[in-house]
């Protein structure tokens, strides 16, 4: 088969695929170092509702290293130092930020596009730094059993990017792993997530809310002037929930979180609900020669704690501190690459150990059940102790071996 030729061919020292948390960190932390990168976006800005935005303490630690964090907190962003679950009527606070070792001991909610606009209007302060909207990849250049680029529709022509190393950082669904063949351990989800945005009013509550029925579960977050709300049900179901009508969905959300009221009718259609299909898995290797799998296209986690974002920047970071200097030099080996799933891979693991245990012992229970729940003594008391409250915090805010800018 013919491979169509290029319109246009471009050689860089790195191609980022993916303008994400991860792909806009990494290019601009090697740009910073003075390496050549090129970031590839598919879509024409970052503009785009439901996705993750929760900025935990560990980001905001690394704004802070970059010299960035006040000019980053000016942006609109709500705060919380807590996580809090109501529980069959009964108000639970799980975890405390505020006695974490960092400049921030909050969680921030900020749109991901003002994050990624953010990125990427200081990583252009770099001659280095190149960013391509409207540029999706949509295969691999190999050349010698290693990748040696991609090629890339646009709406001018295709594309050919020549790379000493290609990053993929285009998500759970990433083209260039898929390209790639490389194994990807599916650990599974037993649920999906709708995604809605309501009113908020005031009187409401202004923190981080987890609300938990018989057989529903949902978390709100507070966005100024609307409560952005995922809502869990069992993965697959729902079609079902569609034939059952609007209506009864909404007499659903009414029934976990009462003071919603008859904000409830601003959900008009199914339009205005959006799936997210949770995935958890990870690839058994993450990179090949002349490419390097990150964050979600290298692991993807499920929406418990908010964490994934913070993930694919750590790997971004640890991506960074590695291979950065060798790239200034010239290509990566495959032993250079490696090293970045050694890192990385750890935190990964015991990510997903714990987001899987809270599936099985939390999530699943909770969503099949049909009897009234409450949460159990031992819970009740744990919650009330505060020393108790900041192990959920560490795990959530800051997690397991966080990485630092060099």
């Amino acid at each position: 088969m013919n491979t169509p030729q290029s319109s246009e061919t471009l050689h860089v020292r790195c191609c980022i695929v993916g303008g994400g948390p991860a792909g806009m960190m990494l290019g601009l932390l090697l740009a910073r170092q003075g390496v050549e990168v090129l970031v590839l976006e598919k879509h024409a800005d970052f503009l785009r509702d439901f996705r993750g935005d929760t900025i935990h303490p560990s980001t905001l630690e690394v704004m802070h290293e970059l010299g960035l964090l006040d000019e980053f907190l000016a942006r609109p962003h709500q705060r919380t130092q807590t996580v809090s679950l109501v529980v069959g009527g009964v108000p639970l606070t799980l975890g405390d930020f505020s006695h974490l070792p960092t400049r921030c001991k909050f969680i921030a909610f900020m749109p991901q596009w003002e994050f990624l606009d953010f990125l990427a209007d200081h990583a252009r302060e770099y001659p280095h730094f190149r960013l391509r909207m409207l540029a999706e990849a949509t295969d691999l250049i190999e050349e010698q059993g290693r990748v040696a680029g991609v090629r890339v529709s646009t709406p001018e022509g295709l594309l050919e990017v020549r790379s000493d190393l290609v990053v993929a950082a285009d998500g759970r669904r990433s083209v260039v792993r898929e390209k790639a063949g490389l194994e990807v351990l599916d650990i599974g989800a037993p649920m999906d997530v709708l995604w809605m945005r309501v009113s908020k009013r005031p009187g409401d509550p202004s923190q981080l809310l987890g609300r938990i029925e018989a057989g529903q579960m949902l978390v709100m977050i507070d966005r100024g002037d609307y409560w952005q709300c995922a809502y869990l049900i069992p993965k697959g179901s729902l079609e079902r929930l569609k034939q059952e009508g609007l209506p009864a969905f909404r007499a659903k959300l009414a029934r976990v979180a009462p003071f919603l009221g008859d904000r409830l009718e601003e959900l008009q259609s199914w339009d205005d609900i959006k799936l997210l299909t949770v995935a958890v898995d990870r690839l058994k290797q993450w990179s090949r020669p002349g490419l390097l799998c990150i964050g979600d296209a290298a692991h993807a986690m499920s929406p418990a704690g908010g964490v994934g974002i913070n993930l694919a920047i750590q790997d971004a970071i640890a991506t960074a501190n590695i291979l950065g200097p060798v790239l200034k030099r010239g290509p990566a080996g495959p032993e250079q690459l490696a090293r970045v799933q050694r890192r990385r891979e750890w935190p990964t693991r015991m990510t997903q150990r714990l987001q899987v245990l809270l599936q099985n012992r939390l999530i699943t229970p909770v969503l099949n059940s049909t009897e009234p729940v409450s949460p159990p003594r031992l819970i009740r008391w744990l919650a009330g102790q505060p020393l108790f409250r900041r192990i959920p915090a560490r795990l959530v805010g800051i997690g397991f071996r966080p990485e630092h800018v060099r």
